[in-house]
């Protein structure tokens, strides 16, 4: 038997298992597994996880608890607990060059509460608690704990607006970063629709925040990592880059020097998906200073940490530390470029007018149509992408006026940039042959619209043609 044939026959049995306990779960899994190989996937946060990573999270190291950290845990037996995570952290650090690695939070939005309250108690409650003259936060007086939660809301952060491309992490009022802080967002110059670093720091020198956020979801450009640590030096603050969605192209080596945030960082977090291609997850790195303070994330922030997702981070960054994937981390890139320049040579509108990262972000404005209507319209048409708000969007969060494009999970499928070239095509034909629909009340509507027959059967077609040279999971039959 032939390793697909044996790695098929496990899956069948593993189905079989689940499926003898709840049939729909099953039923839905498959089917999943089916809608992903059938799609054009071009949401920029989402990828594809090797099979060694899928089946490292399918362990009874999900049954252990494991409250602590390595060596220092609130349950007895965590030895092998300590292993996978002691492995997972390692790889961080020699993958991203970081003096500290913490691989403990559930996702990105952990990391960065997690981050957050680390740099407070580093920056705030330390100093408080010498000026207190005590050791810790339980040897308090009332008034003393008063005054201290009294500094820690007191502080600042200036993090990148959500129209111009940051995360609701970064100070979102809606989000629990923009009730923790008071906050200002920064966003682009109005012109270029560039990150205006001068413009930043004038903005951070009459601020003065605590913390300065770097890092985006939605910025098609790349950042000057050198120049934000400037900006945070001048003014005192702590430079903290959330690098979610880029961290694969720092962990392949595309972004190097000034474009690395982490030789540039006080505390940088990060997902373990997205285009490093790992699991569901987040990470933290730190400077020296800040590793006390970041590995009180469990009990402070965090639950009990989940060993069998900490085993499939060691594994998805033990494959991140290969020639391999520093390839695969480049055509990412170089497949971005060409979608972007496929669009451009189409008449459509890009956000920076281009990209030099893994994603894209189409304004679609001149196709008459919302960021609403022009992703239905194309997932109708096989394409599956996320609609995402411009800067200045008139159309807000909800309906916006973009779609955000990346290209990280058909480049784990071996797309290449003459077949981006294809799928811009696709895209563009398809939103030419979108129209608005009016609501009940005969008004011009946000999410209703039409999208011809012919369009939509020639993009499927197309779309099943390109999946066909790249299947997913190949040899994986269920």
């Amino acid at each position: 038997m032939s390793d697909l044939e044996s790695i098929s026959s496990a899956y069948q049995t593993l189905f079989s298992m689940i499926e003898a306990v709840e049939p729909r779960v099953a039923a839905a899994t498959r089917q999943e597994l089916t809608d992903q190989r059938n799609s054009l996937k071009l949401i920029a946060s989402e990828n594809y996880a090797s099979l060694p990573v899928l089946a490292t999270m399918g362990t009874w190291m999900s049954d252990k608890y494991a409250e602590g950290t390595v060596g220092h845990r609130f349950y007895a037996g965590c030895q092998n607990v300590d292993t996978v995570e002691s492995v997972a952290a390692e790889h961080a650090r020699e993958l991203f060059g970081a003096e500290y690695a913490y691989v403990q939070p559930h996702s990105g939005i952990d990391a960065n509460l997690t981050a957050y309250w680390a740099i407070l108690a580093h920056k705030i409650e330390s100093p408080a608690l010498a000026e207190f003259g005590v050791k810790g936060v339980a040897d308090l007086s009332e008034a003393d704990w008063e005054n201290l939660r009294r500094r820690f809301g007191e502080q600042r952060l200036l993090g990148m607006s959500l129209d111009a491309g940051g995360h609701l992490t970064h100070g979102f009022r809606p989000n629990v970063s923009g009730k923790m802080f008071h906050q200002r967002s920064y966003g682009t110059n109005p012109e270029t629709q560039l990150l205006d670093y001068d413009a930043l720091a004038a903005q951070a020198r009459e601020f003065k925040p605590l913390v300065i956020v770097a890092g985006y979801s939605a910025y098609p450009r790349r950042v000057n990592f050198a120049k934000m640590r400037e900006i945070a030096d001048e003014v005192g603050a702590v430079l903290m880059v959330d690098m979610a969605h880029f961290a694969g192209l720092v962990a392949g080596k595309v972004f190097t020097g000034d474009e690395d945030p982490v030789p540039h960082a006080d505390v940088v977090t990060t997902t373990t998906h997205k285009s490093l291609r790992g699991p569901r997850g987040g990470m933290i790195l730190a400077t020296g200073e800040y590793a006390p303070s970041v590995d009180r994330g469990c009990p402070l922030v965090l639950g009990g940490p989940l060993a069998n997702v900490m085993a499939a981070k060691a594994v998805a960054l033990a494959e991140a530390r290969t020639s391999a994937f520093q390839t695969y981390a480049q055509n990412v890139a170089d497949n971005a470029k060409a979608l972007a320049e496929g669009l451009l040579n189409r008449d459509a509108t890009l956000v920076t007018g281009g990209t030099d990262n893994h994603l894209v972000l189409l304004d679609v404005r001149n196709f008459g149509l919302t960021g609403r209507q022009a992703e239905s319209a194309l997932l109708d048409a096989g394409i599956v992408t996320n609609r995402n708000a411009v800067p200045n969007d008139p159309n807000g969060a909800w309906y916006t006026t973009g779609v955000r494009l990346g290209t990280p999970a058909l480049t784990s499928r071996g797309f290449t940039t003459s077949d981006m070239d294809a799928v811009a095509d696709m895209i563009v034909s398809v939103l030419k042959a979108t129209t608005p629909a009016t609501t009940a009340a005969g008004k011009p509507g946000k999410a209703k619209y039409d999208l011809t027959d012919d369009a939509r059967d020639a993009s499927q077609a197309e779309a099943q043609r390109l999946l066909d040279l790249h299947p997913l999971y190949p040899g994986l039959e269920l």
